[in-house]
């Protein structure tokens, strides 16, 4: 197996002229496009509740002031409820019209990646991203509708959005790392995640208290037009054969089909099915959970500040480096799959509690709870690395994508129309319903 494995990096081809500047590095990259996402995420959300409950004659400042959010009136003023549902319902809109977009654009690059190398297929999302900031720069600025959030979202979702620069990643890292260190290697770029989403939660939350959106939002712009010029100048190509490929050709789709219904080795078929499966159902509770969270945080009994929210919002990023250290340690006793049964437990246990959570302290101990949360991922993604050739690895990553893709459009649609939906009799029930849901990955597992 060892002399299947990628050569060192000191082997790969080197660009003629650019041998002082090339990198073998994509982390830089991805905490850049990171840090872009998690400064927009939270942010966008709190704008859209500003925007909308102002539009409707709500103010949250003035209720919290009279009604203290805290008592028990709150819960009851269907004026807060309304803006609540309504900006759930943006939410799924936006998240709906971009994931379904990068759902095809995602698989077609993902796939072409294999022939031409990995920096094109990095360089169009992140650039894809800048521009999905720059028009919410302009809706902000000039006060447009809020439907432009949808075009700038779909604008991206045409470029690959942020699932196609996760897929880029996690294929430029099989590139250029031996089999028998790719968990470990997959948990740093997932920690590089966790790590930047941390510092962009708990810097956005404390800067928008302190000035407004607007400037948050260029550091979210220039982190996604520095990513593109880190791939487009810096970063060194992994392919090693790279070789010239149409783009726009059902091929690139088809390679993706062929891996799971006529895989190289016959005996890989059911299990590149099972653990998609786990991977999926793990993802959507993941991303699932992640959209509502500032909501719950921002209603009673909770009702949280932006500053707040921003230490939330950390915390839960948090659960990438801790499950990063948790999984080197369980490693030197235990197997990969028992890592991830013991991560699904912690998610399990995190979220039921979180469902649970009426005040402020019990909220952050299920944070707390989520710290090897997010272990059970890189274990399933270097397993399905480890399935297919050197040479499928984008396609590879590329089918992962768009099942992250179909995460997205699943649990926006189910946890954004749950959760104003259990209003009424449980506000925490959508993390109890995913709770429920992670038992079965861990049956799969199992």
């Amino acid at each position: 197996m060892a002399a299947m494995a990628a050569p060192p990096p000191a082997e790969l081809p080197v660009p003629p002229g650019r041998r002082r500047l090339s990198l073998l590095a994509v982390e830089p990259l991805l905490f850049l496009a990171t840090v872009s996402l998690g400064l927009q995420g939270p942010l966008a959300t709190q704008y859209l509740w500003d925007r909308l409950g102002a539009e409707h004659g709500y103010s949250d400042r003035n209720s919290t002031e009279s009604s203290g959010c805290g008592d028990g009136n709150a819960t009851a003023d269907p004026l807060r409820q309304e803006v609540e549902a309504l900006v759930s319902h943006w939410n799924l809109y936006i998240n709906l019209g971009g994931f379904f977009v990068s759902l095809f654009s995602v698989t077609l690059f993902g796939a072409w990646s294999d022939s031409v190398g990995r920096r094109p297929a990095l360089i169009l999302p992140c650039a894809g991203m800048a521009l999905q900031t720059a028009i919410y720069l302009l809706v902000m600025y000039l006060e447009l509708h809020v439907a432009f959030f949808l075009l700038g979202r779909v604008l991206s979702g045409l470029t690959g959005d942020y699932n196609l620069i996760l897929a880029s990643c996690f294929s430029y890292v099989a590139d250029t790392s031996e089999r028998r260190v790719r968990t470990f290697r997959v948990a740093i770029l997932e920690a590089c995640l966790g790590t930047a989403g941390m510092v962009a939660s708990i810097g956005g939350g404390q800067w928008r208290r302190a000035q407004g959106y607007i400037n948050p939002f260029w550091l979210a712009f220039a982190a996604s037009l520095a990513a593109t010029l880190y791939a487009a100048f810096f970063l060194r190509e992994s392919v090693k054969q790279k070789k010239a490929a149409k783009l726009f050709t059902l091929s690139h789709y088809k390679a993706v089909y062929r891996l799971y219904t006529a895989p190289e080795h016959p005996s890989s078929k059911w299990k590149l099915a099972l653990y998609s499966l786990a991977f999926f159902l793990i993802v959507t509770v993941h991303f699932g959970a992640k959209d509502i969270y500032v909501l719950y945080e921002l209603g009673f009994p909770l009702c949280w500040a932006s500053d707040l929210i921003g230490y939330g919002s950390a915390a839960s990023y948090l659960a990438y480096l801790s499950s990063l250290a948790g999984l080197k340690l369980l490693q030197l006793c235990l197997e990969d799959t028992w890592v991830a049964e013991i991560g699904l437990i912690s998610n399990i246990a995190g979220l039921v509690v979180i469902s649970l959570a009426t005040t402020t302290p019990l909220m952050f101990t299920g944070y707390g709870i989520l710290f090897l949360s997010m272990a059970a991922t890189p274990v399933i993604r270097s397993k399905l690395s480890k399935l297919v050739s050197e040479t499928e690895q984008g396609a590879l990553f590329a089918s992962v994508a768009c099942v992250e893709g179909l995460c997205s459009l699943v649990s926006t649609g189910v946890f954004n129309s749950l959760y104003p939906a259990t209003l009424h009799f449980m506000r925490g029930f959508p993390f109890l319903f995913g709770a429920i849901i992670l038992l079965i990955p861990a049956a799969i597992l199992g």
